[in-house]
């Protein structure tokens, strides 16, 4: 079956759930106020794509090209970037719901997430080298194994995470945020 190959277009307002998005190849398209919540998108490609309020929460992702892709304003919970291809992955996050999502296993490193609330967010194994965390939100979110050198969580709050199981080597943090990194002792801080 051949796939579709769209450059340059621009969906606006399209509910996906009632007629799925053609597989294929999207390369610098903007998805504008879509819907694509529970929608296939297993083998699809986007490349330098940006997406503008949608909502594209509990989609599948198997094998998923996402090759420079900008989300701004998108509900994405539930998804499971681990099963994306990883091949040239990169992607931002501005004004996005995340809660639930998984970045396992994810070599993402310089990935921008600003304003985003990434409850309950499994970040296990994830290389977020050099990422950027800017007024996130990351109640119950899990860091185990995660290598978060020099990464940026200054302006970020509620997180939890054991420096000993994480590699936090020239991450930066705030003072009010080190509470964060003293979680295991039980200790208050005053």
């Amino acid at each position: 079956m051949r796939k579709a190959i769209v450059e340059d277009q621009t969906f606006k307002g399209v509910d996906f759930t009632k007629e799925p998005l053609e597989n294929g190849e999207y390369e610098n398209c903007t998805f504008s106020n879509c819907n694509l919540a529970n929608a296939d998108l297993s083998g699809y490609g986007f490349i330098d794509c940006t997406f503008e309020n949608c909502d594209i929460s509990m989609a599948k992702l198997n094998s998923t090209a996402l090759k420079t892709v900008a989300f701004k304003g998108c509900k994405l919970m539930g998804l499971q970037f681990g099963y994306c291809n990883a091949f040239l992955l990169e992607f931002s996050f501005d004004n996005c719901l995340l809660n639930i999502a998984s970045f396992y296993n994810l070599k993402i490193k310089g990935t921008r997430f600003t304003n985003c609330n990434l409850q309950e967010v499994d970040f296990t194994q994830a290389d977020l080298t050099a990422a950027v965390f800017d007024n996130c939100d990351f109640n119950g979110a899990v860091f185990e194994n995660t290598i978060l050198e020099k990464a940026d969580l200054r302006s970020s709050f509620h997180y939890s995470l054991d420096p000993e199981f994480n590699h936090i080597k020239k991450a930066k943090f705030s003072t009010a945020g080190i509470v964060g990194l003293l979680d295991k002792y039980d200790i208050v801080v005053e």
